[in-house]
């Protein structure tokens, strides 16, 4: 059946889902390129900085296609990782002041293009970071880049605050180590299995992810 059958036959309400599949099913199919370690270090890297969208879907997408290889996709992840977290730190220490101010936060006196255009920053959400590395610099840093929560928030926030690089270093890499190496375990031990029960349960799985996604700015938001 051809793609244009395909989304004929898909119910509306489903069509979001089955976009997601879609995109699914080729990721699986591009992590097996010869190009897929290095996209993997780079969007690592990126996401850590200034890009919105994880690497753990093409982290998991390389596990399930090659087992095997998961700690070594993992480590390339979080190598991508906390090298982009030393480029979002030197966006806030070095060009903050040169993105402009915003009009709608000129108390950070800077980063006018960060809060206009990246997803995650809100004048609010950088106030309660700066409070939080007041509080603990070492634990917030390493609940961003464990948890959900946007992490590009909190290195350039690191740059622009003045927490210290090896603060900086030390917390994103024992948490971004934790969770993709947490990623890759899951998968080696039980990789035949993760992928029959990701198959199975998509459309459940895209709305839990769709949530805790979500919830990672609404934490960022209350948390402190």
């Amino acid at each position: 059946m051809s793609s244009d059958s395909e989304a004929a036959s898909t119910p509306w309400y489903r069509w979001p889902t089955a976009q997601v599949r879609r995109l699914y099913d080729w990721t699986i199919e591009w992590s097996k390129s010869r190009f897929a370690v290095p996209a993997l270090f780079v969007l690592a890297f990126v996401e850590a900085s200034f890009f919105p969208i994880p690497p753990d879907v093409l982290l998991m997408a390389m596990c399930l296609s090659k087992p095997k290889r998961s700690f070594l996709y993992g480590a390339v992840c979080s190598v991508g990782s906390v090298t982009g977290a030393l480029l979002g730190f030197w966006i806030g220490m070095s060009l903050w002041s040169a993105l402009g101010t915003s009009a709608a936060c000129p108390d950070f006196e800077g980063g006018a293009l960060v809060f206009d255009y990246m997803p995650g920053f809100t004048c609010e959400r950088f106030g309660k970071v700066q409070d939080l590395y007041q509080d603990n610099a070492w634990m917030a840093l390493f609940t961003a880049a464990f948890t959900p929560i946007p992490f590009k928030v909190f290195t350039i926030a690191a740059g622009v605050f003045g927490v210290a690089l090896s603060t900086l270093l030390a917390a994103s890499a024992v948490g971004r180590s934790a969770r993709f190496f947490l990623v890759s375990a899951l998968i080696y031990f039980f990789g035949p299995q993760v992928r029959v029960f990701i198959e199975k349960r998509f459309e459940q799985l895209t709305l839990v992810f769709t949530v805790i996604l979500v919830g990672g700015f609404v934490l960022l938001k209350y948390l402190h």
